[in-house]
């Protein structure tokens, strides 16, 4: 097993270039060791351990920087948004406690930093100058950047950024906008694809040089990276000319180094995401194995919350993309709570991205719990339709399993209205839940409706009626005609005919509440 790099502070300014970060306030070395990414909320504890970047949502003015930099003194930098407001105190609390101030772009959102920052440390690409590679898409984007002179992006079929070199401030906006967003913007992408440069790059067994004719973006060479006749993705360089042919041949030969490098990676991360996924099934089950994998997966035993996720918009016509969709919907899904709890976790299990989410003991913790996944929905809004099931709060391992039953409640109520981008908490739609287990068990019985209710569905099937439609309107509306009747696009007087029409044929007695209500329920459990 090798040793991954140490995550510098300094290594990490310098590959992102001050074009993302730049120093507003520095206590002189920036040598220390990173040890993860941390998002501060003021609603929360905050728990900063050693060598944490405090990602400062919201925080601004001197005053605010200097009791933030108090209260986490073992951190290592603090990221405010710029313009940061460095201060004479500002610059005394920085070298009291040994706490850097970084500004970040306005132009990034800080979903996308803390993206940017989760991947360099998770890659161990920040290996030192005069250290060798280690082999990682991080480490050899750097590689490819020092053979070309160039800053250089592997993407993905789907243009989706794997992995960047550092010198990216050296780029053109376009690049620095697609390594924030970890993927091609759609504009350029339309543009590439209208002028037949993937279609070029794809057929190519060589590297290509694009001429982008734009004052604004500077030019490309690219690369296929193959895998026999599989394309896995690309290598783009930023370019101001040509390349020559040394140039041209040391690309081509990264393409193979890289592909060797997507393969080693796509094994490794196939069987790491089973194991986390058997893991996290076993603790969502909640029996006797529950506490071993809550251990080996690092998270929380008490307070826990499930969310359950789902994407509502998968191609069933190409299978491959729709899984590659439903896995990177899921690592998003991490990411973010993650983000929020240290000892969180997340994993795919067949078509849904299951998280337990730790909380404080702050109660409402269910409507907390919905609001980490409205926040969720609205980063992944964009790219990504789905919907959010929350369960009720989990004292323990034990009731886990009852958790993630209301998730998934919850999650089959959003997908029954036919809602989208929606989150739910279980008790919210518990009696919505309620009905769809009746009418499962209805189903399952072979059982059909019955009564008055069936007579109007009878008449309706043999003479091309809207006699249920009329009763539907009319309890729904409370027995106010005129409503109804706009509902149903009809004269009020029309509406009157076929209510007394359909009592007629029925029998119905509008005036008993057990009937209304056995009418009601037959409509909601059958669904006709």
């Amino acid at each position: 097993m090798r040793n991954r790099p140490r995550a510098s502070l300094g290594r990490i300014l310098q590959d992102l270039g001050s074009t993302v970060l730049d120093v507003a306030a520095s206590p002189g070395d920036l040598d220390i060791e990173v040890t993860g990414v941390h998002i501060y909320d003021p609603l929360d504890e905050l728990i900063v351990p050693r060598g944490g970047i405090l990602l400062a949502v919201g925080v601004q003015g001197a005053a605010d920087i200097c009791a933030l930099l108090g209260r986490a003194p073992q951190a290592a930098g603090v990221v405010v948004k710029l313009p940061v407001d460095a201060d004479e105190r500002v610059r005394a609390t920085v070298l009291e406690t040994g706490v850097a101030v970084l500004g970040l772009t306005r132009a990034a959102s800080w979903s996308q930093v803390a993206a940017l920052l989760r991947s360099l440390l998770a890659e161990g690409d920040l290996a030192e100058p005069g250290q060798e590679s280690q082999g990682d898409l991080f480490s050899l984007a750097n590689a490819v950047c020092a053979l070309l002179d160039a800053p250089v992006t592997i993407e993905d079929r789907s243009s989706r950024v794997l992995a960047f070199s550092g010198r990216q401030d050296e780029a053109d906006p376009g690049r620095v906008e697609t390594v924030l967003g970890r993927e091609v913007p759609e504009r350029y992408l339309r543009l590439l694809d209208e002028r037949g440069e993937f279609k070029r790059l794809y057929q190519s067994r060589e590297p290509i040089y694009i001429e982008i004719d734009d004052g604004t973006v500077v030019n490309r060479a690219a690369v296929a990276v193959r895998s026999g006749d599989e394309i896995l993705g690309s290598i783009w360089a930023v370019v101001h000319e040509p390349l020559s042919a040394q140039r041209q041949r040391a690309l081509a030969d990264a393409a193979k180094i890289v592909a060797l490098q997507l393969l080693r990676e796509r094994a490794g991360a196939d069987t790491q995401r089973r194991m986390r996924a058997d893991l996290l099934s076993t603790v969502l089950a909640g029996g006797t194995d529950a506490a071993e994998a809550a251990e080996r997966l690092g998270i929380a035993t008490t307070r826990l919350c499930v969310l359950a996720a789902q994407l509502s918009d998968v191609d069933a016509a190409d299978p491959a993309r729709g899984e590659s969709d439903r896995q990177r919907f899921c690592d998003a899904l991490a990411l973010h709570v993650g983000a929020i709890h240290p000892k969180a976790a997340a994993a795919l299990i067949g078509s849904v991205a299951y998280a337990v989410l730790p909380l404080h003991s702050a109660g409402e913790e269910e409507a907390r719990a919905v609001r980490v996944a409205e926040s969720f929905l609205a980063r992944v809004g964009p790219r990504h339709a789905a919907n959010v099931g929350a369960g009720r709060l989990a004292l323990s391992l034990s009731q886990v399993a009852r958790s993630r039953a209301d998730a998934d409640r919850a999650l089959r109520v959003l997908r029954a209205r036919g809602t989208t981008g929606q989150a739910a908490g279980y008790t919210a739609v518990h009696f919505e839940s309620l009905l769809l287990q009746v009418a499962d068990v209805a189903a399952a019985e072979e059982q059909t409706p019955t009564g008055p209710y069936q007579r109007l569905l009878d008449h309706d099937a043999e003479h091309g009626t809207e006699l249920a439609a009329t009763l539907r309107a009319y309890l729904d509306a409370f027995g106010e005609v005129n409503i109804a009747a706009a509902q149903m696009h009809i004269h009020a007087n029309t509406f009157r005919y076929r209510l007394k029409r359909l009592l007629e044929i029925s029998g119905l007695d509008l005036a008993d509440p057990d009937a209304r209500l056995t009418a009601m329920l037959q409509m909601r459990i059958f669904g006709r």
